[in-house]
């Protein structure tokens, strides 16, 4: 999920700090080249950068410029929301990766989930299969390792990721079939979990969102 009002704040404070050519390529790390192009040159970006003529074509017929080549300058933590070195966010973050529980299961002590039983709970436990997988960008690695929000609450990824879903330990919560998860981004408790990510797997979060961007189903939010 894009939001357009992060876009446009994230956009607005980029251009604000300094700078004329906005980084979009890779199909604007993940969040679609002509909305970013189109919110972040009304912001006052003189031009932006894209990987391919055919873009720049395209983006003509928009009255933006584009080019393929030179250096941005633009901040794109800010533009996009992105943790800086220090895993800290100076803005919200524009890309939100969200899935939905499918279904919900008890666990005895010594239950095992997923490819490899690489999890077994220790105790009875519930837990939740929910959309998103390693064909969405959840990166493999996560399993075991990283955090989901549900209801502003962080919980486990358990076992191994799969290609369109992963395992979710609720930790007793009581939680309903298509609750929504949200796997890094919004303003809760994941807002900076692509920062864990990054930590996790050895990719940058600019790699991260724009894997996800490129994979996930994308849509549009406040």
């Amino acid at each position: 999920m894009i939001s357009r009002a992060a876009l446009a704040a994230g956009a607005s404070a980029a251009v604000s700090a300094g700078g004329t050519v906005a980084d979009l390529r890779r199909d604007a790390w993940g969040h679609g080249v002509l909305a970013v192009a189109q919110v972040v040159t009304a912001a006052g970006a003189e031009r932006v950068l894209v990987d391919a003529q055919g873009e720049v074509e395209a983006l003509q017929l928009e009255g933006i410029r584009g080019v393929t080549t030179g250096d941005p300058d633009i901040d794109p933590n800010l533009l996009y929301g992105l943790p800086d070195e220090k895993g800290q966010l100076a803005a919200r973050p524009v890309m939100r990766l969200a899935g939905r529980v499918l279904s919900i299961k008890r666990l005895r002590p010594g239950d095992a989930v997923s490819y490899g039983y690489t999890y077994r709970a220790e105790k009875e436990t519930t837990v939740a299969l929910v959309t998103g997988g390693y064909a969405q960008g959840i990166v493999r690695a996560l399993g075991n390792h990283a955090t989901v929000e549900i209801r502003e609450t962080s919980m486990p990824i358990v076992g191994r990721v799969a290609m369109d879903v992963c395992v979710v330990d609720l930790q007793g919560a009581d939680i309903d079939v298509d609750s929504e998860v949200t796997y890094f981004g919004g303003t809760g408790p994941a807002a900076s979990g692509v920062t864990r990510w990054a930590d996790i797997t050895g990719m940058t979060a600019a790699e991260l969102v724009a894997v996800a961007g490129a994979h996930a189903v994308r849509g549009w939010e406040a």
